[in-house]
């Protein structure tokens, strides 16, 4: 099971992400799995020929493993398998792997 306020903190980062004036437009989300909650880029569909579903796009997945009471980042490479993001090391802060995202030194996670 994923720590509440380690989710809480993930959701409210992904909300303070979002401008109001353009949610209509683009949006971050988590979407949380058992182990795993995974930073994704929301954006509405630009033209009527693809359809009226929204695009996804990973940013960031975060990996807990409860055993070790840790967070694990992990980044998704252009075929969308997820591997771990070597520039920083796993530990029980996901505030220390948020700011990291929101960083982005190596421009993997906004591009």
């Amino acid at each position: 099971m994923l720590p509440e306020r380690d989710v809480a903190a993930i959701k409210s980062y992904c909300e303070q992400r979002n401008d109001p004036k353009t949610s209509d437009q683009l949006r971050v989300e988590a979407h949380v799995e058992p182990t795993t909650v995974t930073i994704v880029e929301r954006q509405a569909p630009w033209t009527p020929d693809i359809g009226p579903e929204w695009t996804t796009v990973n940013v960031a997945r975060l990996r807990y493993t409860a055993t070790k009471r840790e967070w694990t980042l992990q980044c998704a490479d252009s075929n969308g398998r997820w591997s771990r993001y070597e520039y920083t090391n796993p530990g029980a802060r996901v505030d220390v792997l948020l700011n990291e995202i929101d960083r982005d030194p190596t421009g993997i996670f906004w591009g």
